[in-house]
């Protein structure tokens, strides 16, 4: 199947007992038995729930993986992965990646004795290097929140196979219509379910997919004993929003393209990060591994001041003030303070992450209005 018939009939199979096209919402917490241990493959919804079993077949398929396991959250799904690894175990990073990202890791598992080194993912000489015996994880965020970043999968996937390391990629910002890590070599797709999969700002969820059947097997396990599941409602919304990812996409970058190349030609503006730029440093890289380059972006004033970011922030009326992304509306955010806020400010200045730093989530409005919005709010 063509990427738009697989989004909209990935998971889809006919209610068994009404014929309903839609899979309905099993909103339930347990399942009557026939005798112990006899059932008709659910016991208890935090293991199973048919709505979910739907939404995690969806998963995999719209990311070419075998398996696909659904999570209450983007961070619960990254926290998962994270309990494959024991005391001792090294982590490899990227130095620009999603401050609830490094929060997890720094405050949460670091702690616990596991091991993190943050470096440039985009130079893979570096990525080559920081490699030790005790490395068990590559983790790789491309494009990066929110500096725009790209790594290169398939030589990142290579790097890790021969280290015998697992590769997770989040795959948030591009979502699948744009890129599939998994056929590039990695071994597991963490996504932000919340964003561009949802789609509509009215779901919380993360996803996993993978290939291995004994690394989905270890993740199931997690998954179960840990139980950071999501429940039916929300997967019925994850599992609708699927169906319209392509269009939404197409809509997100055409308006991406056009408003990033508005702002670059603001004589108010001083750099614009958005990888479709052909003088963006991983511009060939993206070019090769993503079919598109998306609604994401960030800018800095060329007034680098507080003062004036905020101007910014508050002046918009189309483009709405909040956390988050990859919701049919636009957003503006600015990372220093909202989703980056967890990540030392020193940290954040050495990474090229200013304090006036302004994301943008380019929704699906006319581009017309989003420029005369931005216009009106820089000024």
């Amino acid at each position: 199947m063509k990427i738009a018939t697989k989004f909209i009939h990935a998971g889809m199979e006919p209610d068994p007992s009404t014929g309903a096209i839609m899979t309905p919402i099993y909103q339930t917490s347990t399942y009557v038995q026939e005798a112990p241990g006899i059932n008709k493959g659910f016991e208890y919804a935090r293991s199973q729930n048919p709505t979910r079993k739907a939404l995690e077949e969806a998963y995999a398929q719209i990311e070419n993986g075998r398996f696909g396991l659904a999570f209450s959250s983007g961070v619960a799904a990254t926290d998962a992965v994270l309990k494959l690894l024991v005391p001792g175990d090294e982590v490899i990073a990227g130095n620009d990646m999603y401050g609830g990202t490094y929060r997890l890791f720094t405050k949460i598992f670091e702690p616990f004795g596991i091991r993190f080194r943050y470096i440039d993912m985009s130079n893979l000489q570096e990525v080559k290097n920081s490699i030790t015996s005790s490395t068990k994880l590559v983790w790789v965020e491309t494009p990066t929140n929110p500096l725009m970043n790209i790594a290169d999968i398939a030589a990142i996937a290579e790097i890790s196979k021969a280290a015998k390391a697992l590769l997770c990629v989040d795959n948030t910002f591009a979502s699948p219509y744009l890129q599939n890590p998994l056929d590039l070599g990695a071994d597991i797709v963490m996504h932000s379910a919340t964003k561009y999969l949802g789609g509509h700002s009215d779901v919380i969820q993360g996803a996993l997919m993978m290939n291995d059947t004994a690394l989905r097997e270890r993740l199931y396990f997690i998954q179960k004993s840990c139980g950071a599941v999501p429940g039916p409602m929300d997967c019925f919304l994850v599992l609708r929003g699927i169906k319209t990812l392509h269009l939404r996409m197409q809509r997100h970058c055409e308006n991406g393209e056009k408003i990033a190349t508005w702002l670059r030609q603001h004589p108010k503006v001083g750099k614009v990060f958005w990888c479709g730029f052909e003088d963006h440093p991983g511009y060939a890289i993206a070019s090769r591994q993503m079919r598109g380059f998306g609604g994401m972006m960030s800018f800095e004033l060329k007034d680098d001041s507080m003062e004036a970011a905020k101007k910014v922030l508050s002046g918009t009326h189309l483009f709405s003030l909040a956390e988050s992304l990859g919701g049919v509306e636009s957003l503006i955010n600015h990372p220093a303070s909202m989703t980056h806020a967890s990540i030392p400010r020193e940290e954040r200045i050495k990474n090229g992450l200013s304090d006036s730093l302004i994301r943008l989530s380019v929704g699906v409005e006319d581009a017309d209005d989003l420029i005369e919005d931005l216009e009106k709010a820089i000024g």
